[in-house]
Order: C-alpha cells, then sequence, then structure tokens
C-alpha cells in the first residue's frame, strides 16, 4: 500500500477508486475534449441559428421585422429542464436541440416534427397537397433522404392519407417521433455538456458584490 501511494506521489498522479491512478496528461485530455465537443456545438449551434435568422428575415420582411436570439440566462435555459415544450418554444433552445440530434445524426426527427408544424399552418388546398408530397418523399418513403423510423403500418396510412391531403395526415407519425425526442433525446440533451455549460452562473466577483 505505501509503495502504491509512494508511486502515485512520485508520479504526480492521483489515486482513484481501486487504486487505479488518473495522471495529469489524462486529466488535460479530458479537458481538451470537452473544450473540443463544445466548440463544434457551438458552430452547429451558430449555424441553426443563422438559418433561422435568415428565414425569420425573409416571413418579416413586409413587416419590417428583424429578430436575433440572443444567448439566454443561466436562468433561461434552465427553464427548459422543466418541460420538453419549453425548450422547442424557444428558438435558441431548439436550435441548441438540433444541434444536439445533429451530433447524434439523428436530426431528422426535429426536421420531421417542424414540417409537420409548418404542414398544420399551411391554409391553401394546393400548397397542403404539394407539402404532403414533399414531406413524404424526404421523410416517410422507404429509403428516404431523411428517413424516420416509425412503423410500416403508420407509413402506409400516410400514404394513403396524402391522396386527399388534410392537416391531420402527418399527426399519428408527429406524435411518435415527438414522443421518441421526449424520452429520449431530451434527457441527453439536458446532460450534455453544453447544456450543462449554458446553465452556468458566471462567479459574482468581490468588486461587483461590493459596487
Amino acid at each position: 500500500m505505501q509503495s502504491a501511494l509512494f508511486l502515485a506521489v512520485r508520479h504526480g498522479g492521483r489515486m482513484e477508486r481501486g487504486g487505479r491512478r488518473r495522471s495529469e496528461p489524462e486529466e488535460a485530455d479530458k479537458g481538451r475534449m470537452k473544450r473540443t465537443i463544445i466548440k463544434d456545438w457551438k458552430a452547429r449551434l451558430s449555424y441553426f441559428l443563422q438559418n433561422s435568422s435568415n428565414s425569420n428575415k425573409r416571413k418579416s420582411k413586409k413587416a419590417g421585422k428583424h429578430r436575433n436570439y440572443f444567448k439566454p440566462s443561466p436562468e433561461e435555459a434552465q427553464l427548459w429542464s422543466e418541460a420538453f415544450d419549453e425548450l422547442l418554444a424557444n428558438k435558441y433552445g431548439l436550435a441548441a436541440f438540433r444541434a444536439f440530434l445533429k451530433s447524434e445524426f439523428c436530426e431528422e426527427n426535429i426536421e420531421f416534427w417542424l414540417a409537420c408544424e409548418d404542414f398544420k399552418k399551411t391554409k391553401s388546398p394546393q400548397k397542403l397537397t404539394s407539402k404532403a408530397k414533399k414531406i413524404y418523399n424526404d421523410f416517410i418513403e422507404k429509403e428516404a433522404p431523411k428517413e424516420i423510423n416509425i412503423d410500416f403500418q403508420t407509413k402506409n396510412m400516410i400514404a394513403q392519407n396524402i391522396q386527399e391531403a388534410t392537416h391531420t395526415c402527418f399527426s399519428v407519425a408527429q406524435k411518435r417521433v415527438y414522443s421518441l425526442m421526449e424520452n429520449n433525446s431530451y434527457p441527453r440533451f439536458l446532460e450534455s455538456e453544453f447544456y450543462q455549460e449554458l446553465c452556468k452562473k458566471t462567479p459574482i466577483s468581490r468588486a461587483a458584490q461590493g459596487t
């Protein structure tokens, strides 16, 4: 036991449970990996925020409105953990969640959900039919470029429904994808390094406390 402790001290390491030593280089590698992950996240998030901003610029051009999405405060970010809907309702949170799904290679789920939300707002019958076919081609049919994971019966039902498209064509599939994200991806997002960083409160300096 004494020799093990001597070796740990001699090599500048730290003893872990079970006598395993974690060396300083390992700690440094872990820190670099964490920074790389967060940097990659920020790059993806920037991409989705930019796309959202450009989309809203086009939609609000006639009204002369311009929207920017600012980084939320730790308190605002913490609200996202209270309910999945809280996350989806926040533009920055939605972009962050999309970036997370992209890192897990399952961004088709949120893209399908968003396409369905847009579809339900469509008023023109002609546009409703064309959008229904596009959603089917992009997400539903076999070997679609963004094929979602739903059962064969639901796919068949959708194929029949889009022949005479209504606002409820994709309701069953959308609910299933929502449930999949809420029960699987959402908890992992809340545990992710990036989300934890957003929730961190910046320590208040003594000088700031004294003012």
